[in-house]
């Protein structure tokens, strides 16, 4: 833009406010422009950190053997049994000539005292699969590191395996007069359910079936509803 102004008083106002103008325009202002420069990472002791990341496993698996030992097959059955966990094995129901037939397999294998450990593992395995023949019964797996003598195989296969539910046990248990319960699942059909002329309770509430298992069993309904 150009202008001509004639009064002196008024170029040096216009000379004042261009200077003013061209300072404010070089300022450089180095909180905006700067760049901060890169912090190099300290490397740490690679070594310390190994050593204290052993200590670590260390103490868990101090805290981990502190609560398994002492624990005997008994308490782990209780503490499963508890939780309403079921284990898929077999049934297992103990002959009542357990005793002299590990006594038979184990004169195979030259071992007449009860109390002696299995010398080695290849002759642990030997026994407990002539065992696993005999009774129709493997050892788990959990309890393998339990079995250490011919007197700790006659206790394990003394011991029935009862694959029963709680709830199925009930239904050959005498329960109390004002306690009963229902196996069986109960639901609304109209066609089937016709004390009340086949409604519901619930008329806006559907029973669908929608597992494969129990379709064929229980009949599915769907409520008519007072809306499209």
């Amino acid at each position: 833009m150009f202008a001509v102004i004639r009064n002196p008083s008024s170029c040096e106002v216009l000379r004042f406010i261009t200077v003013r103008i061209e300072h404010e325009a070089l300022r450089h202002y180095a909180s905006a422009n700067r760049v901060k420069p890169f912090k190099k990472v300290d490397i740490s002791n690679k070594a310390r950190n190994e050593a204290k990341a052993l200590q670590m496993r260390m103490e868990v698996a101090a805290q981990e053997e502190a609560i398994t030992s002492g624990k005997s097959v008994d308490a782990v059955g209780q503490s499963l049994a508890s939780r309403g966990y079921l284990r898929p094995v077999k049934p297992y129901s103990p002959p009542d000539d357990v005793q002299v037939k590990v006594l038979e397999l184990a004169k195979a294998l030259n071992k007449t005292n009860l109390k002696e450990k299995f010398s080695n593992v290849e002759e642990k395995f030997t026994f407990l699969s002539a065992c696993q023949r005999a009774f129709k019964h493997a050892v788990p797996n959990s309890q393998l590191h339990e079995i250490t003598s011919i007197d700790d195989t006659v206790a394990f296969y003394q011991k029935p395996v009862d694959t029963t539910l709680p709830l199925e046990a009930l239904k050959t248990v005498d329960l109390p007069e004002n306690l009963f319960i229902q196996h069986e699942y109960i639901r609304f059909h109209p066609e089937t359910d016709t004390m009340f002329g086949g409604k519901s309770a619930f008329p806006k509430s559907s029973t669908v079936v929608t597992g494969l298992k129990y379709k064929d069993k229980y009949r599915g309904h769907a409520a008519k509803k007072c809306w499209p």
